[in-house]
């Protein structure tokens, strides 16, 4: 499904190829017929302001919205597990279905990392593809309803991805509307220091933990064993604007 593609490109960290490819992907936009109209007009909207405005403004844009905070994070499992061993798991779960699949990773990134999900996606069919994001959907919900609380343009990709998979757009983000409204950012200064120094405290635990094995974790506890590590993927960016751009050539 090319538009999944598409969309994968325009959640990744915008760069020159996006650029270069912009008439194909405008092209492959347009020819997409599992979204609405009103929804290929959004998106076009969002390549459009990717790829007209000056590039590092784009991409401090991008790193303010995506990078700062949890809320908003590019990862699914960090929304499902956070920093739990589970994740871990999820994560070898996730990169054996690409292996048996035969998709081949060779990005430097997460396998639940959004855009690389949406990539595999696109190489299966279309029911394939469609249960994969319906199996996501109320991660999709919630990142779309909070973009949209932010008014980010980048919400049309998860309110496309939502209508791909089926789900009535209005009524999964009317839903969420006051959930999303109550919460408190975390992209201040004053939020992201606190991260910080949790993230500071957690470390230093787990590294008196590793330094006295026998430490009891709690009163009356025995240490717990380590976490399933995360395992990181080799996958090139460079280029895949550009690669979809000949695909679509050569439709």
């Amino acid at each position: 499904m090319r538009i999944l593609k598409v969309i994968s490109l325009l959640l990744d960290y915008p760069d020159q190829h996006l650029r270069d490819g912009h008439a194909e992907l405008a092209q492959a936009i347009g020819a997409a017929r599992e979204i609405s109209p009103e929804q290929r007009i959004a998106l076009r909207r969002l390549l459009d302001e990717l790829t007209e405005d000056d590039l590092m403004d784009v991409q401090e844009r991008y790193t303010d919205l995506f990078d700062r905070g949890r809320s908003l994070s590019l990862l699914l499992f960090e929304h499902v597990h956070g920093e739990s061993r589970d994740r871990g798991q999820a994560m070898v779960d996730l990169m054996a279905q690409y292996t048996e699949a035969g998709f081949d990773i060779g990005v430097r990134e997460l396998p639940d990392y959004i855009p690389l999900y949406l990539e595999y996606l696109a190489t299966r069919d279309d029911l394939e593809a469609r249960e994969g994001l319906a199996d996501v959907s109320h991660l999709l919900a919630l990142l779309a309803a909070r973009l949209q609380e932010r008014e980010s343009p980048h919400a049309a990709c998860f309110r496309a991805l939502l209508q791909i998979a089926g789900e009535p757009v209005q009524e999964a983000l009317a839903g969420l509307q006051e959930q999303v409204a109550a919460e408190e950012r975390d992209d201040s200064l004053e939020a992201l220091d606190k991260i910080w120094e949790e993230e500071q405290v957690n470390f230093l635990q787990a590294e008196q933990q590793d330094r006295c094995p026998s430490m009891p974790s709690g009163p009356g506890k025995a240490r717990e064993e380590s976490p399933v590590p995360l395992h990181w993927t080799d996958f090139k960016h460079d280029g895949q604007a550009a690669a979809l751009a000949q695909e679509v050539r050569n439709v």
